[in-house]
């Protein structure tokens, strides 16, 4: 059985500020847009400010009423990339098997590891306390036998949690939360699933495969394999290499060629993809479309954009076309994955044209969606489309 270890950094951009001046520990350290400005939101607020009532993505105004004394810190992508790749190293000297799924989280397969380091729980702990004490981060902890049940896990507990979910224990832990609380499953999602009658992951989990399918296609395949624990995707130390590219790629609980199941999984693989590309800082010009067909015969093709993108729309029409293109309909796919590469800066990457009014509204819609789920999780907000009812009226 594998043994995998999620492990998610608190309030990371607020941590790396207080572990870099002494004088800020223990203190609410807020990290905001320019507090001048009237839009400016809060980035992330130290466990400090969080008393005082501060969350994720609230306006500089209201926090400043909140808590006066509160210090506020501009954003500082290099000093966060800079922790990042620290943390790496550590996490790295117990497994190669290190796949980053942001800046601030990463899972471990440590599997291979046991010999030379001890059960899966003593290098849960070591890691928690190395990267506490050399680097000053707190950090949550969830172990698993899956990356799905281990980052359910870290979910579990902030700060400084530590969370084991095995078989013994899984139905106990995970099957009484509410089944928004599930990775993968979002307000619409959830919405959907509660007019059905289900409204925590064990009933969830004993719903009909059939019935699910026909709501949702093939993304209900997938809840429902996640609600009972069951996920063998694998840590990819090279899904997330801020260097050359970032991606992710799902193997399909069952062959598809529906053009509808592709089309929703490619916008859900994208949607991941953006998210990660844009709490990186960087836009990128090629789009990766990878397919697995029911042979096991792959297919990788790329395509460069005239201009670098961080808008997972944009990641995502690229990725349809490309399948269009290059794959013929009639052969069934067992895997999809999407990626994006070629990086610039966001900042400088992104430059707006006179006719690139649309572009800026989807932008800054993109930005607010992002300020949510910084707020709320990434399940908070999903796709409408994604959980579209397949079966035509």
């Amino acid at each position: 059985m594998r043994a995998i270890i999620h492990i998610d950094m608190n309030a990371f951009f607020a941590s790396c500020h207080q572990a870099e001046n002494p004088l800020w520990r223990g203190k609410p350290l807020l990290v905001a847009g320019d507090p001048q400005k009237r839009r400016g939101i809060i980035l992330t607020a130290s466990y400090e400010a969080r008393k005082y009532g501060i969350k994720t993505g609230m306006p500089v105004w209201q926090a400043k009423k909140l808590c006066p004394e509160a210090i506020f810190i501009p954003p500082d992508h290099s000093l966060y990339l800079s922790y990042s790749q620290k943390i790496l190293e550590i996490m790295r000297s117990y497994t190669p098997l290190v796949e980053p799924f942001s800046i601030d989280e990463a899972w471990l397969d440590v599997t291979g590891s046991k010999r030379l380091f001890g059960p899966a729980e003593a290098i849960g702990h070591t890691l928690q306390q190395r990267i506490r004490n050399e680097l000053g981060i707190p950090s949550s902890v969830g172990i698993a036998p899956n990356k799905f049940l281990a980052k359910m896990a870290s979910e579990r507990k902030k700060p400084n949690g530590f969370t084991v979910i095995n078989a013994g224990n899984m139905q106990e832990i995970l099957w009484p939360l509410p089944v928004e609380k599930m990775v993968g499953v979002g307000h619409k999602s959830a919405a959907a699933l509660k007019e059905m009658g289900i409204n925590t992951i064990g009933e969830l989990a004993k719903m009909p495969p059939k019935l699910l399918v026909s709501r949702f296609g093939v993304m209900g395949e997938i809840l429902f394999h996640l609600a009972n624990g069951r996920d063998d995707s694998p840590v990819d130390p090279h899904t997330l290499d801020t260097a050359k590219s970032i991606g992710h790629s799902v193997t399909l609980p069952r062959d598809i060629n529906d053009p509808e199941d592709v089309s929703r999984v490619l916008l859900d693989l994208s949607e991941r993809v953006g998210r990660r590309l844009r709490r990186a800082g960087y836009s990128a010009r090629t789009v990766t479309l990878t397919i697995k067909d029911q042979n096991f015969v792959s297919v990788t093709r790329a395509r460069t954009l005239n201009k670098p993108t961080f808008l997972t729309e944009t990641i995502y029409k690229t990725a349809l076309s490309i399948y269009h293109r290059q794959f013929e309909p009639w052969r069934k796919i067992r895997l999809l994955g999407v990626a994006v590469s070629n990086f610039q800066d966001r900042q400088s990457g992104f430059q707006l044209t006179l006719w690139g009014q649309n572009e800026e509204k989807l932008s800054r819609l993109t930005e607010a969606a992002d300020t949510i789920k910084d707020r709320f999780g990434e399940q908070a907000l999903r796709r409408a489309t994604l959980f579209e009812q397949t079966t035509k009226k």
